[in-house]
């Protein structure tokens, strides 16, 4: 299943935001939709079986990267990924105790 069916879930709960950075697999033309609904911009490159690709912000997509770096400094503590906790509070705590000790500004 692409990425992009879970994402229509929670297109409605998508804070303010000027574009939404996403790789190929959320690459559809209704989530384009419903992000230019919303007031986003969609900055998503066009899967390779597209028959006309659609253009999107080669500069601002380079940043993903630090998205992505991001996530793999969470992935470092062992609760994240494995998804260990019982409820959904616990591990929303757990990536927040992680978070705070890995951005902590002035380490």
């Amino acid at each position: 299943m692409g990425d992009y069916k879970g994402a229509a879930l929670m297109i409605d709960a998508l804070a303010k935001a000027k574009a939404l950075l996403a790789d190929r697999g959320y690459d559809a033309d209704w989530f384009r939709a419903a992000l230019t609904e919303q007031g986003i911009t969609p900055c998503i490159p066009s899967k390779v079986n597209r028959k006309v690709p659609i253009l999107f912000d080669t500069v601002l997509y380079r940043k993903r990267h630090q998205i992505e770096n991001m996530f793999a400094k969470l992935k470092d503590w062992r609760d994240i990924p494995t998804r260990n906790d019982r409820s959904a509070h616990t591990f929303m705590s757990a990536i927040c105790i992680a978070a705070t000790v890995i951005f902590w500004p002035n380490q």
